[in-house]
């Protein structure tokens, strides 16, 4: 006797649910409760995406890591007890091979390199759509390397002067050099104000000068913009 025959439909067999591709694990890390909560949601939304956990700092990470064996982290790097950078490289000095992700405002060549070199398989500011960081996940859960345009830059530029300004700082500068405010730079850019104000101050600590009109006239003088 035979038994029922296999569902079917117009194009063919149906597929059966229990093998198709499993979700990317993925922890969060982040000691802001609320930008923690609003990255849990938004990647929670994704079909392909199961968050298996959240820690406020890289030292809760690495407990949570054993825990639950992500595929991916999201690592902030300025927290408290423990940073980013140092959960990384404690990570890579044990052998994991979870990819990590940072995501962070911070975009300064030092930052960056720092991340990198102690092992983060991407680069990402927060300032990057949603869309664009879901993507991000897929693609580092797949082997594919992930680096915004800034972080890009700070790869290919590794021997510039310390004070050099990174591309988006370059970008902020030139648009109020041409008089943009804050919110006109940030609408120009598709970033928030406070991430201007960020950028604003990483130039001046760079130029060492104390407001935009002195980093206007130092970055014309040195010709960075």
């Amino acid at each position: 006797m035979t038994g029922p025959a296999s569902p079917v439909s117009a194009s063919g067999p149906v597929s059966n649910p229990s093998c198709s591709t499993p979700p990317v694990r993925v922890l969060v890390v982040d000691d802001h409760p609320v930008v923690r909560d609003g990255l849990v949601a938004m990647l929670g939304a994704d079909a392909g995406i199961e968050v298996v956990g959240a820690a406020q700092d890289g030292e809760d990470a690495l407990a949570r890591i054993a825990e639950h064996a992500p595929d991916v982290v999201l690592m902030d790097l300025r927290m408290p007890r423990m940073g980013g950078v140092e959960a990384i490289r404690r990570l890579r000095a044990e052998g994991s091979g979870v990819r990590v992700l940072v995501l962070t405002t911070y975009d300064t060549d030092r930052e960056i390199i720092g991340a990198l070199d102690a092992g983060a398989d991407g680069y990402l500011l927060k300032d990057a759509r949603g869309a664009e960081l879901v993507r991000a996940v897929h693609d580092l859960a797949a082997g594919r390397p992930v680096l915004s345009s800034v972080a890009l830059a700070a790869l290919t530029g590794r021997g510039a002067p310390r004070n050099a300004l990174s591309a988006r700082e370059a970008e902020v500068l030139r648009l109020v050099a041409e008089g943009c405010t804050n919110r006109a730079v940030a609408t120009r850019l598709g970033i928030g104000e406070a991430t201007v104000k960020t950028h604003l101050g990483h130039v001046y600590e760079k130029l060492q000068v104390p407001d935009r009109a002195s980093a206007v006239r130092a970055a014309w003088e040195q010709g960075l913009v």
